[in-house]
């Protein structure tokens, strides 16, 4: 954790006057090289950025609304004031976030807005790894904030994980992904792995910007996770395993790798029982790395295929239980399908933000094309999904804080996000018209990126599935929903 005494209050460099201009000057904007900006919460001396060394600093307590740092303690009074969010007022609802809530959304919205959207574009067409982007990322701990005080992370609470990964997705999801999926390969680690694996894998990604990958998905298993291949045998003190996994992000940089296998050989044998989970060394003998696959979006993020031949893996590296790997996994979608909803919803609010103010700069037959009907009610439609899904989402994050079943609201969440993610987008096309379909705009790529939500961590259809059992078994069990 980073203390108190630790931090200082490093002062930025001037941002670029906001002055109006055309839809095409901002998206340009995105090829000029800008400065790297100094985010003075979150930053130890001991971890401060080589890029940073040139900013003045101040020992000088910083102003409460825009210098105050995230302490440890601030962070526990975050994490225990979350559930108040809800239900502190006298009406039993508050829609508020906490003064450190608005703090870090405030840090998270000035990163984006300075290190992320100026370069989105170039990752997009270079399909470039975004390193520089993830190392300012990691130094300003914007990732990896999950991890437990214990093994050095921040420990934040489900609601501040949402808040980060919303502002992440509004600036650009390839880059987003590429953050979340260390969120992804950890979370089954927090929730099941022993204290070693915990002490040797998750400190690793506090202590550099490392990546890691959770390796599930299978050339012919998606959605279908019980269908899976890759095979591990116990041989002593060892596991072997051997298969092949696919569209594993940041499957090319990963220091280490969260891996599903089946370690029961009876095909009838149950889900539950039938797969065991390990955590895997990246530079283990025997495991290789396919192409970099070339996507329709989110170019940025880094997906390729691994093979596993005779890799042998340590019993100490099995993740939980053996034969209870299934569980492990479904019970990490429950903590991070909020996180792909939270991206989802960040993209549709800036399908919003880049067509509103196109509508009011566009004209013809005499007028803003805001005011045409035909427009406005797109951008109505596309505000009221938006206020929907950050609503569902929020409720998905408390009930995970409340410690509830969170398989029901998190699928919810994800399906309308991911959904509405798709709609926002289209409609942002259109509202730009021809502009719309081109590079020199920044809705094309929108369009591009918002496709996947509705496939990676379950499709749309999975959550479909997962929402109607949940609620007619609710209905059997209380006799309504």
């Amino acid at each position: 954790m980073f203390h108190s005494n630790e931090c200082v209050a490093l002062r930025a460099t001037q941002c670029l006057p906001s002055s109006v201009q055309s839809p095409r000057d901002r998206w340009n904007r995105s090829k000029r090289p800008t400065v790297a900006v100094c985010y003075h919460r979150f930053v130890p001396l001991s971890r401060r950025p080589s890029y940073l060394n040139h900013f003045p600093m101040t020992l000088s307590s910083p102003s409460p609304s825009h210098c105050r740092m995230l302490s440890k303690k601030l962070l526990q009074k975050a994490t225990l004031a979350a559930p108040r969010r809800l239900n502190s007022t006298s009406s039993g609802l508050n829609f508020e976030f906490n003064d450190e809530q608005k703090a870090l959304r405030e840090m998270a919205q000035k990163f984006v807005r300075e290190e992320i959207i100026p370069v989105a574009a170039e990752y997009d067409r270079t399909g470039k790894y975004p390193w520089e982007v993830l190392k300012k990322a990691h130094a300003n701990g914007l990732m990896n904030t999950d991890i437990p005080a214990a093994y050095g992370g921040l420990d934040l609470d489900m609601v501040s994980n949402v808040i980060i990964s919303e502002t992440i997705g509004y600036g650009c999801t390839g880059i987003g992904t590429a953050i979340l999926t260390n969120d992804l390969a950890s979370t089954p680690l927090v929730i099941a792995a022993s204290d070693d694996i915990k002490k040797r894998f998750l400190t690793r990604l506090i202590e550099e910007p490392v990546m890691a990958s959770y390796g599930v998905t299978e050339p012919g298993a998606g959605s279908d996770v019980a269908g899976i291949r890759t095979r591990a045998e116990k041989k002593g003190d060892e596991w072997v395993i051997n298969g092949s996994k696919m569209w594993i992000t940041n499957g090319g940089v990963s220091s280490w790798f969260f891996v599903l296998a089946r370690t029961d050989p009876d095909p009838k044998a149950p889900a539950g029982k039938a797969f065991t989970a390990f955590v895997v060394d990246g530079d283990t003998p025997g495991l290789s790395r396919g192409k970099k696959e070339i996507n329709m979006g989110q170019r940025a993020s880094d997906t390729r295929g691994i093979t596993f031949e005779d890799v042998v893996v340590p019993h100490a590296n099995v993740v939980g239980a053996p034969g209870e790997g299934f569980k492990v996994a479904m019970k990490t979608f429950d903590k991070t399908r909020p996180l792909v909803a939270a991206m989802a919803t960040g993209l549709s609010a800036r399908c919003l933000d880049e067509a509103a103010k196109y509508s009011l700069e566009r004209k013809t037959f005499g007028t803003q094309i805001a005011n045409h009907q035909a427009v406005s009610f797109m951008l109505a439609d596309m505000a009221i999904n938006l206020e929907l899904s950050r609503h569902m989402l929020y409720r998905a994050a408390y009930e995970v804080e409340q410690k509830r079943p969170g398989a029901y609201y998190a699928s919810i969440a994800k399906c309308f996000a991911a959904d509405t993610a798709n709609q926002a987008a289209a409609n942002a096309v259109q509202i730009f018209g021809g502009n719309g379909f081109n590079t020199e705009y920044p809705v094309e790529k929108l369009m591009r990126d918002a496709k996947i939500f509705q496939i990676y961590e379950g499709t749309s259809q999975i959550q479909r599935l997962v929402i109607s059992r949940q609620l007619l078994g609710r209905v059997k069990q209380t006799g309504g929903y």
